[in-house]
């Protein structure tokens, strides 16, 4: 199933020569670090000081990836660049786009040399605070870890690179008139910082920016906002105050979703991954081969279409949803929820996913009205992010 969203163009293939203009400070480092045979390695780069909303501590840092300013301007730069990808045609942006809340609008990603994959492109505002960083696989707990897999991963290919290519991708970044000295300013002490370890951690540090927490619900929660009568309805349903919703329950936290919320204060809840009834093929329990969640990782029967619940901050813009883009309107999602799962008739998925055997008994546990289901809808379009979408940190450099 297609999205009824907008396509969003999937990177940019910037000339050498295009980069926002250097500082004098900037300008100072590349002086200093530039010289002649005798220079040496630049020295460390400064630090960085968080600027965060209220209730966010800063996110866990990784020891060997310290935080400053050189490399996250680095990483915003590797971020929208397509040259990163097999044939250049593909950014991290283009399954990550800014106006989107940082997906891509598409029922699965598709990546750089055509193929799609399985899954819908999960957001990424707010991920370093998650404990756990993919729809099923629960191994990945850093955004380092993680971008192995869009990076060099095979099946399916996303950026499409991998040791026939690496060496050829590296150099195109080499060429650039740019990306040397920025390498350099970002990793200072490394007397040839220009490699992949490094571009993942520069790229990991400015997602690790990527935070957003300030939609009409937090202003609402400090007083400098009201919500309708109907939004505050979905509030209540949503945090149990009233009803039966039970949406706290998997989409709690900071992040409302997302499994743990992990900062340096400790963590909030536990990673979750939920079976909400999507499936029941022939009565068995299973899900599509291609997409049978968290028991591919496990071996688990019980695990059988399992998947971690999302964050629903900025989730009006993120359609289509769950795992696989199948629903195209958080009215039908939430409808479905309402239902206790889906209903295949004859074909390749026939069954009743209200009978799952593996189901979270969570599902069934929700009752909520049509009127209800309106003003859960309302609440959730109140989680939109409006300044986080146009923040000039977040935005694509190589943008005319």
């Amino acid at each position: 199933m297609t999205s009824a969203m907008p396509h969003v163009p999937s990177g940019h293939r910037p000339a050498s020569f295009h980069a926002p203009v250097l500082s004098c400070v900037a300008l100072v480092l590349l002086a200093a670090c530039g010289g002649g045979a005798d220079a040496g390695p630049p020295a460390e780069p400064p630090g960085w000081t968080w600027s965060l909303p209220p209730g966010f501590a800063p996110p866990l840092v990784p020891a060997d990836n310290p935080m400053n300013t050189a490399k996250v301007e680095l990483g915003r730069r590797l971020f929208h660049d397509a040259r990163l990808s097999v044939n250049g045609t593909l950014s991290c942006a283009g399954c990550h786009a800014g106006a989107l809340a940082f997906t891509d609008g598409r029922a699965v990603a598709r990546g750089a040399t055509g193929q799609n994959h399985p899954r819908n492109a999960p957001g990424l505002f707010n991920a370093a605070y998650q404990a756990t960083l993919d729809w099923a696989n629960p191994a990945p707990r850093t955004l380092e870890q993680q971008m192995h897999t869009p990076l060099f991963g095979e099946q399916p290919i996303e950026m499409g690179a991998n040791d026939a290519n690496r060496d050829a991708i590296l150099q195109r970044l080499q060429s650039d008139a740019q990306y040397p000295n920025r390498f350099a300013q970002a990793f200072g002490g490394e007397t040839a910082p220009l490699h992949w370890d490094n571009v993942i951690k520069a790229i990991a540090a400015f997602e690790r920016t990527l935070v957003s927490a300030g939609s009409r619900y937090d202003q609402a929660r400090t007083g400098t906002a009201t919500l309708t009568d109907s939004e505050q309805r979905g509030q209540a349903l949503f945090f149990g105050a009233q009803g039966a919703a039970h949406c706290v329950q998997c989409h709690g936290g900071p992040n409302l979703g997302g499994g743990a919320f992990v900062n340096i204060d400790g963590r909030v809840g536990t990673p979750g991954f939920h079976n909400i009834g999507l499936f029941n093929i022939n009565g068995s329990g299973a899900y599509p081969d291609s997409n049978r969640g968290l028991i591919e990782f496990t071996g688990k029967p019980e695990d059988m279409g399992k998947f971690r619940a999302p964050s629903l901050r900025n989730v009006a813009l993120t359609a289509p949803y769950l795992h696989d883009g199948s629903v195209t309107t958080l009215e039908a999602v939430l409808a479905l929820h309402a239902d206790g799962g889906r209903v295949f008739g004859p074909g390749p998925y026939a069954g009743d996913g209200r009978a799952n055997p593996y189901k979270d008994p969570l599902i069934d546990q929700i009752r909520i009205d049509a009127q209800e289901q309106a003003d859960l809808v309302a609440f959730l379009k109140t989680l939109s992010d409006t300044p986080a979408l146009a923040d000039p940190r977040f935005a694509d450099p190589f943008a005319r």
